[in-house]
């Protein structure tokens, strides 16, 4: 009777995690796994608009030779897109968990100075679409003395200059004046990042800080001992949705779009998203296992 009972209840918990989960397996179903083997079907076929609808002829991988051997572009915007992913995503998690760790700190007018910080991210879509005006090529010649004809000026030459005198690497310094390049979009993309870090920090026991204070732990300590372990499952998923918004916000997103939407190639444009799609999952398993291996789960 007893187990009977138990089996009961299992099943009862069976179906409310079904009934959870379930708006989440249709969304699945008819909003991506039906469009994502549609898109792969187009690939491989040349469509043919007709009356009421359109023709398909097998076509096998010509689209993709096509991509990769005939189209003038496609190879060096798949190269930069992937480049802006790398740069990018890194930099969005630094200054995500720097901020975050900085505006959850106890100080008088904590609230304004997280209004501070927002703000930039609210406001970064404006600054970002006067990035290539001529209003701001004036004034980035007027700061570093150079020409406007190049576009947007707002680089990293001091810092080049600081880091190279300072022995550091060459590959260090390419990264992290990339990333100074790149402030403007590193910053409106870290809305969400910088709020969930706050969260998660939020979320921690102030008695492991107690306690480790109680034992001589400096501040530097508590960091990389208590603070970034209880924080590394935010971390991966931070990684992960960073990676995933990046995706959808770059160059070759827009070719796609154009692709299909201007020049009417449905099946080259399927062919490029599918390449995209796997070179980013290719992306999303690696940094997914390789942090999975480090992240620490607290009972």
């Amino acid at each position: 009777m007893i187990k009977l009972k138990r089996m009961t209840l299992r099943r009862r918990k069976a179906m409310l995690g079904i009934l959870f989960v379930s708006p989440w397996l249709l969304g699945f179903l008819f909003l991506f796994l039906v469009p994502l083997y549609e898109s792969f079907v187009y690939s491989m076929n040349s469509l043919t608009l007709v009356k009421g609808g359109f023709d398909t002829s097998y076509q096998g991988f010509a689209f993709y030779r096509e991509l990769f051997q005939i189209h003038p572009t496609f190879n060096r915007v798949l190269t930069e897109s992937i480049t802006d992913i790398v740069i990018n995503v890194p930099s969005i998690i630094i200054f995500s968990l720097f901020v975050a760790t900085l505006i959850n700190q106890k100080f008088r007018g904590r609230v304004f100075a997280r209004a501070i910080f927002f703000l930039p991210v609210l406001l970064a879509a404006p600054v970002l679409s006067l990035e290539n005006s001529t209003e701001m090529n004036t004034i980035a010649s007027s700061i570093t003395g150079a020409s406007d004809e190049g576009g947007f000026l707002f680089t990293s030459f001091e810092l080049q200059r600081l880091l190279l005198e300072a022995g550091a690497g060459q590959g260090i310094i390419n990264y992290i004046t990339s990333s100074v390049d790149r402030i403007y979009e590193v910053i409106s993309s870290s809305g969400v990042q910088i709020l969930i870090f706050l969260a998660a920090l939020q979320s921690i026991s102030p008695s492991l800080y107690e306690a480790a204070k109680i034992e001589g732990t400096t501040g530097y300590e508590a960091f990389w001992k208590i603070t970034f372990p209880m924080l590394s499952p935010i971390l991966l998923t931070n990684v992960v949705y960073s990676i995933v918004d990046a995706y959808s916000r770059n160059a070759l997103s827009q070719m796609i779009t154009d692709t299909a939407f201007q020049s009417l190639n449905f099946s080259l444009s399927a062919a490029m998203a599918w390449v995209y799609f796997l070179v980013v999952a290719a992306i999303l398993l690696i940094t997914t296992t390789l942090i999975s291996r480090k992240v620490f789960y607290y009972d």
